[in-house]
């Protein structure tokens, strides 16, 4: 029996649309708690030591309830004990490279978080260099991997999960000007545009994520919008 699963979220933050890919790809039913982090809620820093999303609250048959925190704990969980497709390959080395650019992945937020935040020009192109360097190693795997439509092939995995929040927020910054961040990265374009289609990857976020993930760059003063053309 499938135990019951709550997603404690946030509107914008990509380690959380990760999970909610998981589990839609899963096919698992699940309750989704939206909190704001500026405001944190009590309840929820009571339950996260890290005081940030995802949880996941299991809700056990006896009526107790444990926290997982961490999406990358949270995924792996999910892959282990729930039904539906298999996210992981069955090769323990070939598991363990998905699990590696997984963290590549994470690595890539951590430049596209400068990227957007920043108010310095030349922090900006500091980051935008960064990118294009990251996803030419992306490129590089993708053609070693073999012919798509996702990271390794026909089977779609928790690779793309971590991947398709990071090529989300693309939608918005080349809307508001070209990063040119994906030009001489054909196999990465493709890649993104398989991701964009897929059901899970769309219904991670609610519709309104273009103008909240907005609201946010002008909160923070970006000087991507000064490039608005």
């Amino acid at each position: 029996m499938t135990q019951a699963l709550t997603l404690v979220s946030h509107l914008l933050c990509p380690y959380v649309q990760r999970a909610a890919i998981a589990l839609h790809e899963k096919g698992v039913p699940f309750e989704r708690v939206v909190i704001d982090l500026a405001n944190k809620p009590q309840w929820f820093l009571d339950i996260s030591p890290l005081g940030k999303v995802p949880l996941l609250k299991v809700h056990k048959p006896d009526g107790s309830e444990a926290v997982l925190f961490e999406s990358n704990v949270i995924c792996e969980y999910l892959e282990e004990t729930q039904p539906g497709a298999r996210l992981h390959p069955e090769d323990p080395l070939e598991r363990a490279e998905h699990r590696a650019w997984m963290e590549f992945g994470s690595a890539i937020l951590g430049d596209l978080w400068g990227y957007e935040t920043t108010q310095d020009a030349a922090v900006f192109e500091q980051k935008r260099l960064a990118l294009v360097a990251r996803f030419e190693r992306v490129e590089s795997a993708l053609a070693a991997s073999g012919e798509g439509p996702y990271f390794a092939g026909q089977n779609f995995s928790l690779v793309d999960a971590v991947f398709a929040p990071v090529f989300r927020y693309f939608e918005v910054f080349d809307a508001i000007s070209d990063s040119h961040v994906f030009d001489a990265l054909p196999r990465v374009k493709a890649w993104r545009k398989a991701l964009a289609a897929r059901p899970s990857v769309r219904d991670a976020v609610v519709p309104e994520y273009p103008q909240h993930l907005m609201e946010f760059l002008k909160r923070h003063q970006a000087h991507l919008l000064t490039l608005a053309a």
